[in-house]
């Protein structure tokens, strides 16, 4: 499968919002850009899997999931390292902007879900997707951003700039069914 342009992709918001400084530091065989809408079929997943047990909804759901974020505008931005040659996802990683009351009603961002392909480890493409997602969180005004992860990858996330910052607690829910109430 060739690789394909950003104009010919249904993407999930303007590639535009991705710096130019990170774009330009990448390999020219990788390309950085928005989820696409077809990206279920460049194995978006199976990226996501370095980090946890995926479980694959199948296509259709995973379209879905895609259009719900898009309908949230300036909250969502999910973003690819694509492999030109294979045109294969190799990284990935998202923020979403939260609004607040506080702060002058100002917005802080929260990366999750930073993942790269076993096979692309230590070759700075993290680094390249949290630069990324940092640049969209302060272009989008927000007055910090934040994010969770392991004491193991605490010196990872500071050499990206970040500085540990009091304490994350999870209360995870009883397992149930796949539908939300709500």
């Amino acid at each position: 499968m060739p690789f394909t342009l950003d104009n010919q992709l249904d993407l999930l918001f303007p590639s535009e919002y991705i710096p130019e400084d990170v774009k330009s530091q990448l390999h020219p065989d990788l390309h950085i850009r928005p989820l696409a809408s077809s990206d279920y079929r460049r194995g978006h997943l199976d990226i996501l899997s370095v980090l946890t047990v995926v479980t694959d909804p199948g296509e259709d759901a995973w379209i879905a999931q895609f259009n719900a974020m898009r309908a949230a505008p300036k909250t969502y931005y999910s973003i690819v390292i694509v492999d030109k040659k294979s045109d294969r996802i190799v990284a990935v990683g998202t923020i979403f902007i939260e609004r607040k009351f506080l702060r002058g009603l100002g917005s802080v961002g929260h990366i999750e879900d930073i993942a790269v392909d076993k096979n692309q480890q230590g070759k700075k493409l993290g680094l390249r997707i949290i630069q990324a997602l940092t640049g969209i969180s302060e272009n989008s005004g927000c007055y910090k951003t934040i994010l969770n992860c392991s004491d193991s990858n605490i010196p990872f996330y500071q050499k990206c700039g970040y500085e540990k910052k009091e304490n994350e607690m999870a209360k995870y829910a009883p397992p149930r069914s796949q539908t939300p109430r709500l």
